[in-house]
């Protein structure tokens, strides 16, 4: 792997589906596995293979189905999970088994009710077996952002000799901040003895709102691989959100780094999960939301009018939108409702339109958007006749 390359590892499938009420069934998840490949992740996590014979069906499903990505299964350090996941994982191309335990004081003394000594040989030793059933093993650390950084590196030294190709550093509470976080990825890419040999990964969760910023913090730091889900979904506040991830690194290549996603699908890609999961994405969502390249404030219309550039940092087609909406409200000025009313047909001189705009304050103080009709209307009370149909 090129050193400028951020390897996606898609959790939707799993993370994402921790969700209360996004329970997806088999046929969806292949839907959306076959999608995920098709976008160019470079690891989709198709589930937690023990966790219920129907996540273990799904998972197996799916490894039969995709056919460029690494297919994941999700385990704790039992040897059950672990050959559950391996049977589960026998078909797939490309399979990875992602093993770990929680590694913070927290986790050791009130989950596990142990010690650090033995929590290091537990994490050694699930590694090592999952080892003899896949060459490509991750380990997670969980609860690695208030993990002690000390012995995080230790517990990545023990992964690593016994075979780990990837560790993921998760940020499990989102309490991390990014200046924290990227400094945790710093002192294991130069503490940890064997670092060459895995590729960090960066899992961050959103409670404070800071997952997308704690991930690129990540990689600007060395790490390599971005745990992520479409739209954000995940538990509680949730996950790093792909989409964004991927249009940042690309939207600023003086980082000198990016991503194999065809960013094209992205949009098409979140109206589909959001609909298979029965979870609608908020209008404000960065680059997938419906109002992510709409304008309704009048000097910001007639700037993007003018030239998107000035209001707009992506061309929306880059992430699979057709084009920009310019949104009919009291806030809007002249410049787009000459606009709108062009795109419907109206060719207004500057007299028109001053005895148009008039009457569509009137209107528009009544409504929260103009809409294509409402044009009609008020074409009607100033007595502009109808444009006419080709």
């Amino acid at each position: 792997m090129s050193d400028n390359k951020v390897q996606i590892f898609d959790t939707t499938l799993r993370d994402g589906e921790q969700v209360p009420g996004c329970k997806l069934d088999t046929n969806q998840k292949l839907i959306i596995a076959e999608r995920l490949d098709l976008l160019g992740v470079d690891v989709i996590e198709a589930g937690f293979p023990i966790s219920s014979p129907g996540d273990f069906i799904s998972v197996e499903e799916i490894s039969k189905l995709v056919k460029n990505a690494t297919v994941c299964g999700l385990t704790r350090a039992v040897k059950k999970d672990i050959e559950v996941a391996a049977q589960a994982l026998r078909h797939a191309v490309k399979p990875r088994i992602h093993t770990g335990i929680g590694t913070s004081d927290s986790h050791i003394l009130h989950k596990f009710k142990s010690n650090r000594e033995e929590i290091l040989k537990r994490a050694y030793d699930a590694v090592a077996y999952a080892k003899t059933f896949v060459e490509d093993v991750e380990f997670y650390a969980e609860d690695a952002g208030r993990t002690d950084n000390e012995y995080l590196a230790r517990v990545c030294e023990a992964a690593i000799k016994a075979g780990a190709t990837v560790l993921n550093i998760p940020d499990t509470t989102g309490y991390c901040l990014p200046e924290e976080y990227g400094a945790k990825i710093k002192y294991l890419k130069e503490n940890v003895k064997g670092i060459e040999r895995a590729i960090l990964s960066c899992h961050c969760h959103n409670d404070l709102g800071l997952a997308t910023a704690n991930s690129i913090a990540g990689v600007i730091n060395g790490a390599r691989q971005i745990e992520c889900t479409i739209n954000g979904i995940g538990e509680r506040a949730g996950n790093t959100s792909l989409e964004e991830v991927v249009m940042i690194l690309r939207q600023h290549p003086t980082l000198g780094l990016d991503t194999s996603i065809n960013s094209r699908l992205l949009y098409d890609t979140s109206r589909m999960v959001s609909e298979k999961m029965g979870m609608p994405v908020q209008p404000n969502k960065a680059i997938v939301g419906s109002n992510a390249f709409a304008h309704s404030s009048g000097i910001h219309q007639d700037g993007v009018i003018k030239n998107r550039e000035t209001y707009e940092i992506m061309d929306p087609e880059e992430v699979g939108v057709t084009e920009s909406a310019i949104v009919l409200t009291a806030r809007s000025g002249r410049a787009a409702l000459a606009y709108r009313s062009k795109k419907v047909g109206y060719e207004l001189t500057k007299l028109q339109l001053d005895d148009v705009y008039d009457v569509f304050l009137t209107f528009a103080d009544k409504k929260k958007e103009i809409i294509d009709n409402d044009i009609h209307e008020i074409m009607k009370v100033v007595k502009i006749e109808a444009p006419v149909e080709a």
